[in-house]
């Protein structure tokens, strides 16, 4: 049986976990009065929706949504595809110098995203016959402000590479020996036996791919410019801090962001956890 102080301690991290999320539900359904009574009450006494037509007009993220999906959509597909190629390689395709590559990917993780910023910038920016460019990559504006250039730093995550490296080398080589006896090509041997056994690495892959972009908020602020192309943290952020700020339809506009990750997470709990563990237990 448990002691009563351990369960007192989290029922409290609980509460003080889950506390503001209730609030800001709350407050996406109170009415502006209700929002500034004197007298906080814990569930609306007048719940209203109206709050929610506000933040997808006013707050333009009704197109800030769809931008989302569209550059989430195109990053959760190029990382489930580059980074278990380039796992599956690096773990079960030996080459001269493929640990110092390894390596040297795998460390881009530890670089402040401050330091790439300018040189993104200007690789975006230098997009050849993009935005209005030449050959040279010169007289335009690339892929500045469109939803391609939304995506270029997130198209493979190196830590998905890590972890589709870690979970191919868990799987026995003799499965691909197998298949190559058969007279299998390289494709085959990856995309007929070892994708299937990875499903839990897909899962995994597309949730870290999908919180990339979803948790992206300075790259955006940097490569757009105008409203059509930007994404939901930049729209919401320039909602929030407008002249006036409606605290109602701002809660309702962070209840409509959060709801994507959480159902990506929900949705793929299982398989997510099973992929950290299964790809991280080989060295």
């Amino acid at each position: 049986m448990r002691r009563p102080g351990a369960l007192v301690a989290l029922a409290t991290a609980t509460i003080l976990v889950l506390m503001p999320f209730w609030w800001m539900v709350s407050m996406a359904f109170k009415p502006e009065a209700e929002v500034f009574t004197q007298e906080p009450r814990l569930l609306p006494a007048q719940p209203t929706l109206g709050n929610f037509s506000v933040a997808l007009d006013d707050g333009n993220l009704g197109r800030a949504m769809l931008n989302f999906a569209i550059v989430a959509l195109i990053v959760v597909v190029a990382n489930c595809v580059f980074a278990l190629l380039a796992g599956y390689a690096f773990a079960k395709l030996p080459f001269p110098g493929g640990g110092a590559v390894f390596l040297a990917i795998v460390s881009t993780t530890m670089v402040p995203v401050a330091v790439t910023l300018i040189p993104l910038f200007l690789i975006t920016k230098g997009i050849p016959l993009a935005g209005g460019n030449d050959l040279l990559g010169q007289g335009g504006s690339g892929l500045l402000d469109t939803l391609a250039g939304l995506t270029l730093p997130h198209l493979i995550g190196p830590l998905n590479v890590f972890l589709a490296r870690q979970f191919f080398l868990g799987l026995a080589d003799e499965l691909g020996e197998a298949g190559r006896v058969d007279g299998a090509g390289e494709l085959t041997v990856f995309w007929r036996i070892y994708l299937p056994l990875a499903k839990p690495l897909v899962a995994t892959v597309a949730v870290f791919a999908f919180t990339a972009v979803w948790d992206d908020f300075l790259w955006p602020l940097v490569v757009t410019g105008s409203a059509e192309t930007q994404t939901v943290q930049l729209a919401l952020s320039r909602f929030l801090t407008g002249g006036n700020v409606a605290y109602g339809p701002a809660m309702a506009g962070s209840v409509l962001v959060i709801l994507p990750i959480l159902a990506v997470f929900l949705f793929n709990q299982r398989s997510f956890i099973a992929g950290l563990s299964e790809g991280g237990v080989k060295g």
